[in-house]
């Protein structure tokens, strides 16, 4: 061979090793994208997943919802039942960790709702609910029924919202 056929022989080679180079990073790419893809998915679907009642759950319960609940803090949990407002979740859970987790905690746990009862804040752990529409909600009460108030919660929310609140509803 010659010198002209060798180098012409060296320059195919390489090229075959960058397009098997840019295959494989094509391929890792997309897997890569791909997983991350179905990450994103994951941790959108975390705070959409059913929260526990604070006053129903059993001690199972918070410990598979809640990640890094240990069973000290599900006694603690368990301890200060029936909860009656969030504000009351807040101060007694706050005794043994800082508002930062206390705020953690509100992502897999409610306290329900009582209708004509609950406070301001503890109607905003409604998703989408804001302090003033809360407060036009209380000014609105008496709620003669649960679906009364739907309807007038449904001005202030979306549908799916709507679905949600109705799982945080106690009885009335």
């Amino acid at each position: 061979m010659n010198r002209k056929s060798t180098f012409i022989s060296l320059v195919l080679l390489c090229l075959l090793v960058l397009a098997a180079c840019s295959t494989a990073t094509a391929t890792v790419t997309s897997s890569t994208t791909e997983s991350n893809s179905s990450t994103s998915a994951q941790s959108t679907s975390t705070p959409s997943q059913a929260k526990l009642n604070l006053n129903t759950a059993t001690a199972d319960d918070f410990l598979a919802a809640v990640p890094g609940l240990g069973n000290r803090m599900v006694r603690e949990f368990m301890e200060y039942r029936p909860y009656v407002s969030i504000q009351q979740f807040r101060k007694e859970i706050g005794k043994y960790v800082d508002n930062a987790q206390v705020a953690g905690y509100e992502n897999y746990v409610y306290v329900p709702i009582m209708i004509n009862d609950s406070d301001s804040e503890t109607l905003q752990q409604i998703p989408g609910l804001d302090a003033t529409d809360a407060e036009t909600l209380i000014s609105a009460r008496p709620f003669a029924s649960t679906d009364d108030f739907l309807n007038k919660l449904s001005e202030y929310v979306s549908v799916d919202e709507l679905q949600v609140a109705k799982t945080y509803l106690g009885g009335n």
